[in-house]
């Protein structure tokens, strides 16, 4: 079967690939992983400046004095869960069944919020002890790239939050199930980026 094409208004017949605009869900799909990838740079950089920053404490303590790893292994266990939670609220979606979706997204809320909830208590500690972020370069870096982090998560538990109640006003629409798509590989982006953070900057720490 040859391939659709239309005429021009010379009389030419056009490829497909010239015909105008791309389907919404393309633009949108396309623009979304732009966006993640756009993210992922960022990260990076803030990767780069703490590999570069790790040593310089100025005299003060450094990650081994600082950081409780058994507190960091609870919360990176709550932040895989929750994208396996996630996952499942994914397959709910795909069943359109409303009440398994609800399911995950609490669980995925529950345990996110979980997650952030420690992170801001690692840092109520570390600032109870002394080591803000002026203290030093390493601690500058530190709290800049695990920061960032918890600025995403706490931005991904508003989006759930607003996508839950999109279904239940518009709905199983395209657009809404678009949306919660994103949002799940949002949230799995995540957990790669904290799996780097636990990797680089807590098992690291020297």
């Amino acid at each position: 079967m040859s391939a659709v094409v239309a005429l021009d208004p010379r009389g030419g017949r056009v490829p497909v690939s010239e015909r105008g605009p791309s389907p919404r869900k393309v633009v949108v799909s396309y623009g979304f992983w732009l966006f993640l990838l756009s993210d992922i740079i960022l990260f990076s950089a803030f990767f780069a400046a703490y590999a570069v920053l790790s040593s310089r404490t100025a005299g003060g303590p450094g990650g081994p004095q600082l950081f409780q790893r058994g507190h960091v292994l609870v919360e990176t266990a709550c932040l895989l869960f929750s994208s396996f939670a996630c996952a499942m609220m994914s397959v709910a979606i795909d069943l359109r069944h409303r009440g398994l979706m609800l399911l995950g997204a609490a669980l995925t809320f529950a345990l996110g919020a979980a997650f952030l909830g420690l992170e801001l208590a690692e840092f109520g500690d570390l600032l109870a002890r002394g080591a803000a972020p002026g203290r030093s370069a390493f601690l500058s870096a530190f709290f800049a790239l695990v920061g960032l982090h918890g600025l995403h998560v706490a931005c991904g538990l508003a989006w759930l939050v607003v996508m839950v109640a999109q279904v239940f006003t518009l709905g199983w629409r395209a657009m809404v199930v678009g949306r919660l798509a994103c949002f799940g590989l949002f949230w799995h982006a995540l957990d790669i980026v904290w799996i780097g953070v636990f990797t680089i900057v807590y098992l690291g720490a020297h």
